[in-house]
């Protein structure tokens, strides 16, 4: 088979567009159904036809989970953690309107850990001399920002962890109480993601 011969969907049957195609291990995916997949899911190119099959079959099902889903506490800014104390689920949602979405409903027994990486970024701050050219301060002098990250470490067929950042915007070395501010946010997600670990 030539390089630019047509392809379909080994799901849906549909021909696949010349910049359409999502591979498998074993077969051909278009974009549709792709969207369809968890977001989560991060190794698609070395999964199988069947085990896609079965992972669509899932997502199906966690419509009915997401529609069962109430919402009794919710963290973050852009990326949400809702919980849902009385059923023991959570999901990880950018989306406000996650009712109308298929996000992955989560039993909070399947986290195995919820670890958070705080990224530092330094930018030299110059001055110019009398030239007018930049030079360095002596001693040099730094703008730090951080962004948070948070990873949950999860048991399923499907995927091992969710990574997302918390903040909305960098955070200024300067500004400590909201650097605190983000780390107590940590603190509360992992708490109410590890308060029923099994």
């Amino acid at each position: 088979m030539g390089l630019f011969d047509s392809k379909f969907c080994a799901i849906c049957g549909e021909k696949i567009g010349l910049l359409g195609n999502r591979k498998l291990e074993d077969a051909n995916l278009c974009k549709k159904c792709a969207a369809k997949l968890s977001p989560f899911m991060t190794d698609r190119r070395k999964t199988t036809l069947a085990e896609i099959k079965e992972h669509l079959a899932y997502r199906e099902e966690n419509k009915t989970a997401v529609a069962q889903f109430k919402v009794s506490r919710e963290f973050g800014e852009s990326t949400y953690v809702l919980i849902d104390d009385a059923a023991g689920k959570f999901i990880v949602t950018p989306s406000k309107k996650w009712q109308f979405e298929n996000p992955d409903v989560i039993d909070i027994s399947q986290v195995t850990g919820c670890n958070l990486d705080i990224s530092e970024s330094k930018t030299e701050v110059r001055m110019k001399d009398s030239e007018g050219n930049m030079i360095s301060f002596d001693p040099p002098r730094y703008d730090i920002e951080y962004d948070f990250y948070l990873t949950i470490d999860v048991r399923s067929p499907w995927f091992s962890d969710i990574k997302f950042k918390l903040n909305n915007n960098k955070i200024e070395a300067q500004n400590p109480a909201r650097y605190m501010e983000y780390d107590r946010k940590a603190n509360e997600i992992k708490e109410a993601l590890q308060a029923k670990k099994s």
